[in-house]
């Protein structure tokens, strides 16, 4: 079972992407939404609005994993640590909290930052 959603990125996404997990996961996909979210928010704040993304999901037995592509290779996701009056700098933190595991994979004309969940 999968989900593959080729789109632009763009704030008015989000909750378009986050309903579609939703139809696709079911009552699990409170996690997977939240890392699409933060997935799709790093790329606009990084790379900029409009950047083309693929979205990825896909389901095991014991795990759902989330993937989103962008065309920037070079451009690495790095946590922070935000501080407390930050109003952002958490999405990886939240991305890690959330994960069983988390990376980013170097590929011809992109790259893709992943996460696998555990399912229910």
């Amino acid at each position: 079972m999968s989900l593959t959603i080729r789109l632009l990125a763009v704030p008015e996404a989000a909750p378009l992407l986050r309903h579609a997990v939703r139809e696709h996961l079911g009552a699990e996909s409170a996690d997977a939404e939240l890392c699409v979210s933060e997935l799709l928010a790093n790329v606009i704040a990084h790379l900029g609005e409009g950047t083309p993304v693929t979205l990825r999901v896909t389901g095991r037995a014991a795990r759902t994993r989330v993937e989103l592509t962008d065309p920037d290779p070079y451009r690495q996701p790095a946590p922070r640590h935000a501080a407390q009056t930050d109003e952002s700098g958490r999405g990886l933190a939240l991305l890690a909290a959330v994960s069983l595991r988390w990376g980013v994979r170097r590929e011809p004309g992109g790259k893709t930052v992943w996460a696998e969940l555990p399912r229910a």
